[in-house]
């Protein structure tokens, strides 16, 4: 087990969370759960080998941008798949960043990006720096052009 775990505090919904999270990373687990009063009050759970817990509490505190979570994809169609999945009931933002139904930030974030900003040569990682800027959910082969020098995204 890892040494740091995040832990989310949602208002009442925290059940429904970790349901909705389970079903978006199909490789999750429950670990355990606490009930209080018949309601999901704490449980542990697992997507994606990263252990989460989640507490049931008063609505005091609210996700905020200044903490999300990143996921590394490897095509578009994981970037599609995960984009499409983690917004359906929350809201878009730009450079891959979204907020789920929960007010979590995630960043859905295609390996493609990170090789093609550390370019060497810092006219291809700009263009394509300045291409991801104007993009919502990233388009690896919008990425590219811009790399490639052929079209602005």
């Amino acid at each position: 087990m890892s040494k740091i775990t995040p832990f989310l505090w949602f208002d009442g919904r925290a059940e429904e969370a970790m349901n909705f999270y389970l079903s978006v990373f199909r490789d999750g687990k429950v670990i355990n759960t606490s009930r209080k009063d018949g309601k999901l009050f704490h449980a542990t759970f697992e997507v994606a080998g990263q252990r989460l817990m989640v507490l049931n509490a008063e609505p005091l505190f609210k996700f905020n941008e200044s903490v999300s979570f990143f996921v590394n994809c490897e095509g578009q169609d994981e970037v599609d798949y995960y984009w499409n999945r983690l917004v359906e009931g929350g809201e878009e933002s730009r450079c891959g960043w979204l907020k789920d139904k929960f007010g979590l930030s995630w960043q859905i974030i295609p390996s493609a990006l990170m090789r093609l900003m550390g370019d060497a040569d810092p006219q291809k990682s700009k263009a394509v720096f300045d291409a991801m800027l104007k993009m919502r959910k990233i388009v690896i082969a919008d990425l590219q052009k811009a790399y490639d020098g052929k079209a602005a995204a």
